[in-house]
């Protein structure tokens, strides 16, 4: 059923027209510090793992059902995260995945067998895979059009540092304090988090989307003070656009206007997720089976997995410089390139280089196209189950990309792996040219907002909303 209402809040011109200050900051520090947490749970396995096999309280197979349980849970948890946001709101799916994993990580650490500790990595996992959905989908939502693309590619540096951060800490922690102290310490980060978030507003967004008007009033009123209050009287609101409230069932982004959309969105998530749990996870197994010793693998390994953090912050440069399109179509078109000339670079220093790169611009898709792009995708009382479905396609790859991944190396070698990854990203360029929207710079309301107008509003409602973009630039 879906009814349409002229709402009084006009909540996304009055969001897109704030000047950035501290409630954005705010915002920041509570989102990004969950979705670090959440990397540093995920990234936590790679040292815990094998200290699990060393003490004897594993093996290799317990460990493949932990690493099973982990996606499994995540891929649970992804496309909860899109039911739960768009019908109960972000910030309760935002706090219920927290509880979630912050719980589950303090059971982790006081499993008393390998079998509790893979059950309890299970919840860890559904919370896990909610957070990374939630979290870009309510920071897209409040940041202004003009800067979301710096923002959203800022709270994937905070995520990717995780990996960094999760490796030292254990390199420390561990001897010291043993593997429990890492879930320990992840349970611990959550649950204190999900305190501090229980004074984060409910996206206005949301609220009236769903024709609670009168709450989203109050959410824009207290948004709007506290920003006023550090930056003084606020621009004028942009000339107001027709709202829609819409009661829609996820059926909705399997149908026209959103169902390229969608496609977008899934072959994005797919394309990426082969290529971190296909390839660079893989790294250290692939160097060891092409005849290097297990100290140059890590070696080589450790220098590539810089390429992390530079992809992430070379989204942050060009986000809001450059079209979305004309990113992922270029940075795809990097990894093909990259992945063509990585089996011929022979030479230790250029294998180094080459792969850094490769490395860099997967994260760069990341950065732009998971982070950044997918939830830009779909309208207001769609958007986190859209990007709950994209997700979870990507999730669900990652269950069989391990058995794909071996076949492809058994058969054909690096070369195998590396034209796997050179076919999904051309996919990517054709997909994102063909059926893919541009979103740089455009409000969320801009985006499959009425059933039969398309994927985009009509110009003059474009034009209003990007008017106050232009002047806070």
């Amino acid at each position: 059923m879906t009814t349409y209402a002229q709402a009084t809040t006009q909540a996304g011109p009055r969001l897109d027209r704030l000047p950035i200050g501290r409630f954005h900051w705010r915002m920041l520090g509570l989102i990004g510090s969950g979705m670090f947490l959440d990397g540093f749970e995920i990234y936590l396995a790679g040292s815990v793992l094998g200290v699990l096999v060393k003490e004897g309280w594993s093996n290799l197979e317990l460990n493949a059902h932990f690493i099973s349980a982990t996606f499994v849970g995540m891929v649970i948890g992804t496309w909860l995260a899109g039911v739960l946001g768009d019908r109960f709101g972000r910030r309760f799916s935002y706090q219920f995945n927290l509880l979630l994993f912050g719980a589950a990580s303090l059971a982790g650490a006081l499993a008393p067998s390998m079998t509790w500790l893979i059950v309890a990595r299970l919840f860890m996992g559904i919370g896990l895979g909610a957070e990374i959905v939630v979290g870009y989908v309510t920071m897209a939502e409040f940041i202004p059009p003009n800067r979301r693309g710096r923002w959203l590619a800022g709270l994937a540096i905070v995520t990717n540092s995780a990996l960094f951060i999760s490796s030292l800490i254990g390199y420390f922690i561990i001897p010291w304090l043993t593997w429990r102290a890492m879930f320990a310490i992840a349970g611990v980060g959550a649950l204190i988090v999900w305190y501090l978030r229980k004074r984060m507003p409910e996206s206005p967004r949301w609220l009236e989307a769903q024709g609670r008007f009168e709450e989203a009033e109050q959410s824009l009123q207290a948004i709007e003070a506290e920003v006023s209050a550090g930056k003084g009287p606020l621009p004028p609101i942009a000339t107001p656009a027709p709202v829609t409230t819409q009661v829609r069932s996820i059926s909705a982004v399997f149908r026209r206007p959103l169902l390229a959309s969608t496609i977008v969105g899934c072959v994005i998530c797919i394309a990426i997720s082969i290529g971190i749990y296909g390839l660079i996870v893989w790294l250290p197994t692939f160097f060891v089976k092409q005849g290097y010793s297990v100290a140059s693998s890590l070696g080589f390994t450790t220098l590539m997995s810089l390429g992390g953090p530079a992809g992430a912050l070379l989204g942050y440069a060009i986000a809001d410089r450059v079209g979305r399109r004309a990113s992922l179509i270029g940075t795809s078109l990097a990894c093909v390139v990259l992945s063509v000339i990585y089996p011929y670079a022979h030479d230790p220093v250029l294998f180094v280089i080459v792969g850094f790169a490769l490395v860099s611009s997967i994260y760069l898709l990341i950065a732009i196209g998971w982070a950044l792009y997918v939830p830009e995708l779909f309208p207001t009382d769609l958007r986190m189950r859209g990007t709950g479905v994209c997700n979870t396609a990507g999730r669900l790859t990652t269950i069989v990309t391990p058995y794909i991944v071996i076949t492809a190396f058994e058969w054909y070698g690096m070369s195998g792996v590396l034209s796997l990854v050179v076919l999904l990203m051309l996919l990517v360029c054709v997909v994102v040219f063909s059926l893919g929207i541009e979103t740089t710079r455009r409000p969320l309301e801009a985006v499959g907002t009425l059933p039969g107008s398309g994927n985009l509003m009509p110009d003059p409602a474009v034009t209003a909303l990007r008017t106050v973009s232009r002047e806070n630039s």
